[in-house]
């Protein structure tokens, strides 16, 4: 345990001085936001609220494949990647550490562009925020636990800014039918269905456990 808090720890302050990931993260989304906005023009209020939730966690997405494709790059580019793997204790926390320390960066991230998404698609994010919250956790979890252990998979190929989202993107399917469908009953002001939700805790959880399993394996290659 104290493996994991100490990259999470030594993850979010590096982040913290350099501010590559996020900005870039934040900048991408942001883009993404405003291209959404004008390329669909000319449509009624209802229509629009009614394709946020996909064009949102379209941009959730892609922000995260761009963020999770740096986690690894400092231990690369310093060649600390053997180092890391002397960490003493099960090499599976060295995956929490890095999963968590993706997670409060994305998190960071999905907040200041659905409060971007709001503006730009006239959406009330106030009164369901703590459901949105909820569904949007959910639906990062799942994408940090499988992300990080494909980003580590991908690292030291020379095709990595590829070969992630390649892997990735067919992995987070169940993910995203899951978050789509529950977004959109939240901002409807229903409750999430329970069918997504469940979808999304079983995803989370096998994509968690393989992970911190399977990590050890991917450290050694």
């Amino acid at each position: 345990m104290n493996v994991a808090l100490a990259i999470l720890w030594k993850d979010l302050v590096c982040e913290w001085r350099s501010r590559d990931r996020v900005v870039a993260m934040l900048l991408f989304s942001l883009l993404m936001a405003l291209v959404f906005h004008f390329a669909l023009p000319d449509r009624r209020p209802e229509e629009m609220r009614a394709l946020a939730p996909g064009l949102l966690w379209t941009a959730w997405i892609f922000a995260s494949l761009l963020g999770l494709n740096r986690s690894f790059a400092l231990e690369l580019e310093n060649d600390a990647l053997s180092g890391l793997a002397l960490a003493p204790g099960t090499r599976g926390w060295i995956f929490l550490g890095k999963a968590a320390a993706s997670f409060v960066l994305i998190s960071l991230v999905e907040v200041l562009t659905a409060f971007v998404f709001a503006l730009f698609f006239d959406l009330d994010l106030i009164q369901p925020a703590a459901r949105l919250a909820g569904v949007a956790a959910l639906g990062t979890l799942g994408i940090t636990c499988m992300g990080t252990l494909l980003a580590a998979m991908a690292v030291r190929t020379r095709f990595r800014e590829v070969l992630l989202p390649i892997l990735l993107l067919p992995a987070l399917f169940p993910v995203l039918a899951g978050a789509v469908d529950a977004t959109i009953a939240v901002m409807e002001g229903h409750p999430p269905p329970f069918e997504a939700i469940q979808l999304l805790i079983v995803i989370d959880g096998v994509y968690l456990v393989v992970s911190f399993l399977g990590f050890d394996y991917i450290l050694d290659e």
